[in-house]
């Protein structure tokens, strides 16, 4: 302990810069995804016979080894943080479009005829009804995403984007165990915290009606 501590003495300012571009590089690619993966998972609810066809060809870069995407970005896009977010953003885009797919179309049918009964139009029964009842099932996709995509954000130092992976493999070729730890403690913090604030908006993002609801269940 009194070794980290003193290698976080000598290196904080490091620290602080590699934590900053890990959580550019871990936002960016998240959100990023976000952008992408949602209208499409919104969009292939709606055309059933494009969405096996499409969750099929992206579900396919899940099955490339992390490593080998990162390096297959080189001839492409050269090195440095732009290739990194692009394999980044692209392995979190399954996730995301299928939670959204699954959470759209989970909806009890029940509801939408309602609304349609109501006077609805497809654009206010998709705010109004459908995200609000998919949204636990489309936050826990990102979720995933974010933990996921915060580890992967650590082997992008193999292609000099930068983020604290920088520290854990310079740790790792001196085979320094403080060193190996200052990259490593950080990353597992910054999983635990993306956590906690992404559960907090779950609940910030959940209706009033239905919160009231789920706590008057509880009684």
């Amino acid at each position: 302990m009194h070794q980290l501590w003193t290698t976080f003495q000598a290196s904080w300012e490091v620290l602080l810069e590699k934590t900053q571009e890990h959580i550019y590089l871990s936002l960016v690619s998240v959100v990023l995804a976000c952008l992408i993966a949602i209208p499409l998972g919104i969009y292939l609810s709606t055309h059933r016979r494009l969405a096996n066809s499409v969750i099929t060809t992206v579900s396919v870069i899940q099955t490339i080894p992390s490593l080998a995407l990162f390096g297959f970005m080189i001839p492409l896009l050269g090195i440095g943080p732009k290739p990194a977010i692009f394999a980044l953003t692209l392995y979190a885009l399954m996730p995301i479009l299928q939670n959204t797919y699954v959470g759209i179309n989970g909806v009890n049918p029940a509801l939408i005829e309602a609304g349609k009964g109501l006077g609805m139009t497809r654009w206010q029964l998709l705010w109004i009804v459908q995200l609000p009842i998919a949204r636990v099932v489309i936050m826990a996709g990102v979720r995933l995403v974010a933990v996921q995509t915060i580890s992967m954000a650590t082997i992008a130092t193999y292609i000099a984007a930068g983020g604290l992976g920088d520290i854990i493999t310079n740790g790792m070729s001196m085979m320094d165990t403080p060193t190996i730890l200052l990259g490593a403690i950080p990353v597992s913090l910054l999983v635990i915290l993306i956590n906690i604030l992404l559960l907090q908006l779950n609940r910030w993002l959940t209706p009033k009606g239905l919160s009231d609801e789920k706590t008057s269940g509880q009684h």
